[in-house]
């Protein structure tokens, strides 16, 4: 009970445990997740000392990749399943699909370094005859000496 002449003072200080809790909940669902947000597929890219792609130029719409892999499947990065291999007529249809939306969205093609060049060059005239007028390599860049 209390003491007469004595008055309660208001409690002001803010239980900030549950907000710690919240915070590292979502901390781990972050760390979970980001690596699943990488979608594509494993391609051991070549090295090579290109210049980096301008970010400005990817500002309006993630570009088209159309990836390689060392059996000669392609992949594109758009649609429901772009894990899975297209089939060359597919490809060709989905990429003038989008390019027909999006006429200048960057297109880069990303071929394994054990795939024969002659698929490389199919896949270019598959983007060629989709529409595509401007055709990147993606590539790994070179490590440069000295550095770890």
């Amino acid at each position: 009970m209390p003491q007469p002449g004595r008055s309660r003072k208001p409690m002001s200080e803010i239980n900030v445990v549950p907000y710690i809790d919240v915070m590292l909940v979502l901390l781990i669902i972050f760390m979970v997740t980001a690596p699943l947000l990488t979608q594509g597929v494993k391609v051991d890219l070549p090295d090579a000392a290109a210049q980096a792609i301008d970010p400005a130029d990817l500002q309006d719409r993630p570009p088209l990749v159309v990836s390689v892999d060392r059996r000669g499947r392609l992949y594109l990065n758009e649609g429901d399943s772009p894990s899975e291999p297209l089939e060359d007529s597919l490809l060709q249809a989905r990429v003038a699909a989008v390019l027909r939306s999006a006429p200048g969205v960057p297109v880069f093609v990303k071929g394994d370094r054990e795939v024969p060049y002659g698929r490389v060059v199919e896949a270019m005239v598959l983007l060629q005859s989709a529409g595509a007028q401007k055709v990147g390599f993606l590539t790994d860049p070179v490590a440069v000496r000295g550095a770890p």
